[in-house]
């Protein structure tokens, strides 16, 4: 039979039970006051009659968070890592020698870093400074729509 330790449950406290209980005459609840009644107490979010945070934040206008186009970063230098020369650059590839992950839609090369290779990008955002690396390399870039 499992015994639970000595010492994890309490007593339930006995409320109201005369003075020298402890919690005797207001029953733990102070001398009377709102928070003393039956019901009593703010309701959630009341701060003292100031204007409360959820009437100051303003909840008008529009707002393009939903539609927001998160971009994830590669280097010209992390390509020059990864890939042989005169190979194919695609996202499919990039997720298959996870330089990126295939939850991540947006891609954007970036000028960080040398490059030696030449690399044909295919389908995915450049920068201008990236694709200027690229082309001196001997590389060609395909660049994606939108």
């Amino acid at each position: 039979m499992i015994r639970v330790p000595k010492g994890a449950t309490h007593s339930k406290k006995r409320l109201g039970r005369g003075t020298s209980s402890g919690t005797g005459k207001t029953s733990g609840k102070g001398h009377k006051g709102q928070n003393a009644r039956s019901g009593g107490g703010v309701r959630p979010g009341f701060e003292g009659g100031q204007m409360p945070l959820f009437r100051r934040v303003a909840r008008r206008g529009f707002s393009n968070y939903p539609f927001k186009k998160e971009y994830v970063t590669v280097s010209v230098g992390r390509l020059n890592d990864v890939f042989a020369d005169s190979e194919l650059v695609t996202f499919e590839v990039l997720v298959e020698k996870k330089v990126v992950r295939k939850n991540d839609q947006y891609v954007k090369i970036l000028a960080d870093g040398e490059i030696d290779k030449k690399l044909t990008l295919k389908g995915l955002r450049v920068s201008a400074a990236a694709r200027t690396k690229i082309e001196t390399a001997g590389g060609t870039v395909e660049e994606a729509e939108g």
